[in-house]
């Protein structure tokens, strides 16, 4: 059996590498890979890649890989019993595995059809793994490279059959598979796009249970460790999307609300024992808050708004103002007496986000106090002002800065006041650990995010004697038009503070200064909310694709339809006119362009083959040709020959030719070009491509 040409036969090994490689970078995308396996993973196929390249040469003995294959088939029952603890993470390893070995060592075209086989169990892992918009990327990219792969392999199978003779060379065949796999890859999506809609999915309701719990985010429910927060808003990931009706009124500047902690060790915040959680009922999907310490003291406004929480969240409900009622679909939510937290329990097997809708009331901060809240009781004042042993400069320095302020309101706006304007923002966190990290930040640092300024403030309030607390959430977000929803994203994460003033109640106050590098990368902020607002298309029309979804799609297409034909026909006959004035100013333009177009049509053709002549004739003086090259040479000897009324008839061969010629001059010129062309178009003599075009030259000045 003969060898394929090795242009084809690199083309299909780059196209089944980067099949191999789309279906590792989607399991990779679903955040369920660990670092060791997807490391040496990585390392797997770029050394494949630099060995398909001719960089390096490397080759596994059989022996060696039947050894390691049958130490990873003992070693996987105590990956997915002891380390793993899931079948489906020991199954991806197993897999990841056998993708490396069988690439490094794939020869053979069994090998190769165990190496397609490896590449879609990747992607069947990662369609049930991965729930985001990145898995489509990398569905659309394996599936244009398995075009590439399958069809560049029969190819190559048909070139091991039997040795034939390419005429058109094989210099262009990536280009053009790569064109046609381009074109069926467009049209394999244009065809399934009807259906992709039409059908509702089940696979994920079919295979969700066998997916492992999400990753959550600490740090909010129990308790926050000073930094801690700085390491969440290192992640950009989207935790909540908010709908408000209309859309984006009045929760642009709120802040959400999720837990109070109020007991400080010097270096983490959370909440004395006992832990004290009141299981709430949900009655008919709506809750009815009853929160006494929260109760309204001015005039406001309630605003509804729906929260769709996605997966990465902690398990509890973040809410802005004070909610009345909250709309859930749960039995039950518990609230944390000393934090106030909403937590939730989500039923056995539930994956993706949870939405709820809440009715809050906003208070109007500029109005005047309306009715006086009831005082704290002596052992909550008591524990709002405990304070461990700290550094003896943090009382004198909130005295400091509270000098000539009277009363207890003017004292927390002199300290919030000063601590925004004196200290600077960072996200920059500790190169080490500091025994007195508020000391640090006070005294020396004199920088840091939100939860060092919160803890600042209310350890000073508290060394003056106002009761505070710190309250951890997230800031507003930002408002995307296009999808008219307010995005709330892991880095909006938050820490302030609440103190008790008395005569007003639980008062906020945010000592943290502003993020000087928030709101600078315009087109970078622009690409992450077009960027979301395609995660949030796939998430509701791909990932929640149902037939209560397919019914809205339908009502809308009609509804659109309806609309277009309307406005279509009411409007004919002033389009008509526009069109035609529009015509009128343009007309020239469009008949130098029609010109253009008719002259691309009859001469665009001849002008790129003399290009394509002009280049392989460059490239023969360099003696870079190839075998079909010579054609090209030999065509030009019998264009000169036709000009002196010598034309080789068809039956002829090119070495016949040359010896019925007359003797003359000429003849032996031919005669030296003919044996060059049959050395370079038959015996691969590139070299004498030089040497053909001087004879050509003298013949053309005979």
């Amino acid at each position: 059996m003969a060898a394929a040409p090795r242009v084809i036969d690199r083309f299909f090994e780059f196209s089944l590498l980067g099949m191999l490689a789309a279906g590792y970078f989607a399991v990779v995308g679903s955040g369920y890979l660990d670092w060791p396996t997807a490391t040496l993973t990585l390392a797997g196929l770029c050394l494949r890649g630099l060995m398909v390249a001719g960089v390096v040469e490397f080759q596994f003995s059989n022996r060696l890989v039947a050894v390691l294959t049958l130490l990873y088939i003992g070693f996987w029952p105590i990956d997915y019993f002891f380390i793993s603890g899931t079948f489906l993470a020991a199954l991806v390893h197993l897999v990841c595995f056998l993708a490396v070995m069988k690439i490094l060592t794939a020869k053979t075209n069994r090998d190769y059809g165990y190496v397609k086989m490896i590449a879609v169990l990747e992607l069947l892992a990662a369609a049930v793994l991965s729930a985001n918009l990145a898995f489509f990327g990398y569905l659309a990219l394996f599936l244009l490279l398995a075009i590439a792969a399958f069809s560049s392999g029969e190819v190559r199978r048909s070139a091991q059959l039997r040795v034939t003779v390419v005429r058109g060379g094989m210099r262009a065949f990536p280009r053009r598979l790569g064109t046609l796999a381009g074109f069926l890859f467009c049209g394999i999506l244009m065809m399934t796009a009807v259906m992709f809609f039409i059908l509702p999915r089940t696979a994920r309701a079919a295979l969700e249970r066998f997916v492992p719990q999400r990753y959550h985010m600490p740090g909010f429910a129990n308790g926050i460790t000073l930094g801690q927060i700085g390491e969440i808003k290192h992640n950009s990931a989207a935790v909540m999307h908010i709908r408000t009706d209309p859309p984006g009124d009045g929760l642009m500047n709120v802040r959400w609300r999720g837990a109070t902690l109020s007991r400080f060790d010097g270096k983490r915040w959370d909440n004395p024992p006992p832990t004290r959680e009141l299981t709430l009922p949900v009655e008919h999907g709506v809750l009815i808050v009853n929160t006494a310490d929260r109760t309204p003291t001015r005039p406001g406004h309630v605003v509804p708004y729906l929260v769709q929480l996605n997966e990465i969240a902690p398990e509890m409900l973040f809410v802005a103002g004070m909610p009345r009622t909250i709309s859930i679909n749960l039995p039950e939510v518990r609230r944390s007496v000393q934090s106030g937290s909403y937590i939730i329990s989500l039923p056995s097997g539930y994956h993706g986000g949870l939405m709820y809708g809440v009715n809050s009331f906003f208070e109007d901060e500029a109005a005047p106090v309306q009715s006086t809240p009831r005082p704290l009781l002596p052992h909550e004042r008591e524990q709002l002002l405990q304070l461990p042993e700290i550094d003896g400069r943090i009382p004198k320095l909130a005295r400091d800065m509270t000098a000539g302020s009277i009363g207890e309101m003017e004292r927390a706006r002199q300290l919030e006041h000063r601590l925004r304007s004196e200290y600077g923002y960072t996200l920059e966190l500790l190169p080490a650990a500091v025994p007195d990290p508020l000391a640090n930040f006070l005294f020396d640092r004199r920088k840091g995010h939100c939860e060092y300024f919160a803890s600042a403030m209310a350890v000073m309030l508290r060394t003056l004697g106002i009761p505070s607390r710190v309250v951890t959430g997230f800031q507003s977000g930002v408002f995307n038009p296009m999808t008219r929803l307010q995005v709330v994203r892991a880095s909006d994460a938050h820490s302030w503070v609440e103190a008790w003033i008395n005569g007003r109640g639980w008062t906020t106050f945010d000592p943290t200064p502003a993020d000087p590098s928030a709101g600078t990368a315009g087109l970078t902020a622009r690409l992450s909310l077009f960027l979301d607002a395609a995660e949030q298309f796939w998430q509701d029309w791909v990932v929640s694709y149902d037939l209560d979804r397919q019914i809205v799609l339908a009502a809308r297409l009609d509804e659109s339809a309806r609309r277009i034909r309307s406005d279509w026909f009411s409007d004919l006959g002033q389009r008509v006119r526009d069109s035609a004035r529009a015509g009128l100013r343009y007309a020239p333009w469009v008949v130098i362009l029609a010109g253009i177009a008719v002259l691309i049509v009859m001469y665009g053709g001849a002008i790129a083959a003399w290009w394509r002549g002009r280049v392989r004739t460059r490239r023969m003086a360099r003696g870079q040709g190839i075998a079909s090259d010579a054609t090209l040479l030999y065509a030009r000897m019998l264009r000169l020959l036709a000009r002196r009324g010598y034309q080789k008839p068809p039956w002829l061969t090119p070495g016949e030719f040359a010896r019925v010629l007359p003797a003359s001059d000429m003849t032996g010129v031919v005669r030296e070009l003919t044996g060059c062309y049959n050395e370079f178009r038959f015996g691969g003599r590139t070299d004498v491509a030089p040497h053909m075009m001087q004879l050509l030259d003298r013949l053309e000045k005979m």
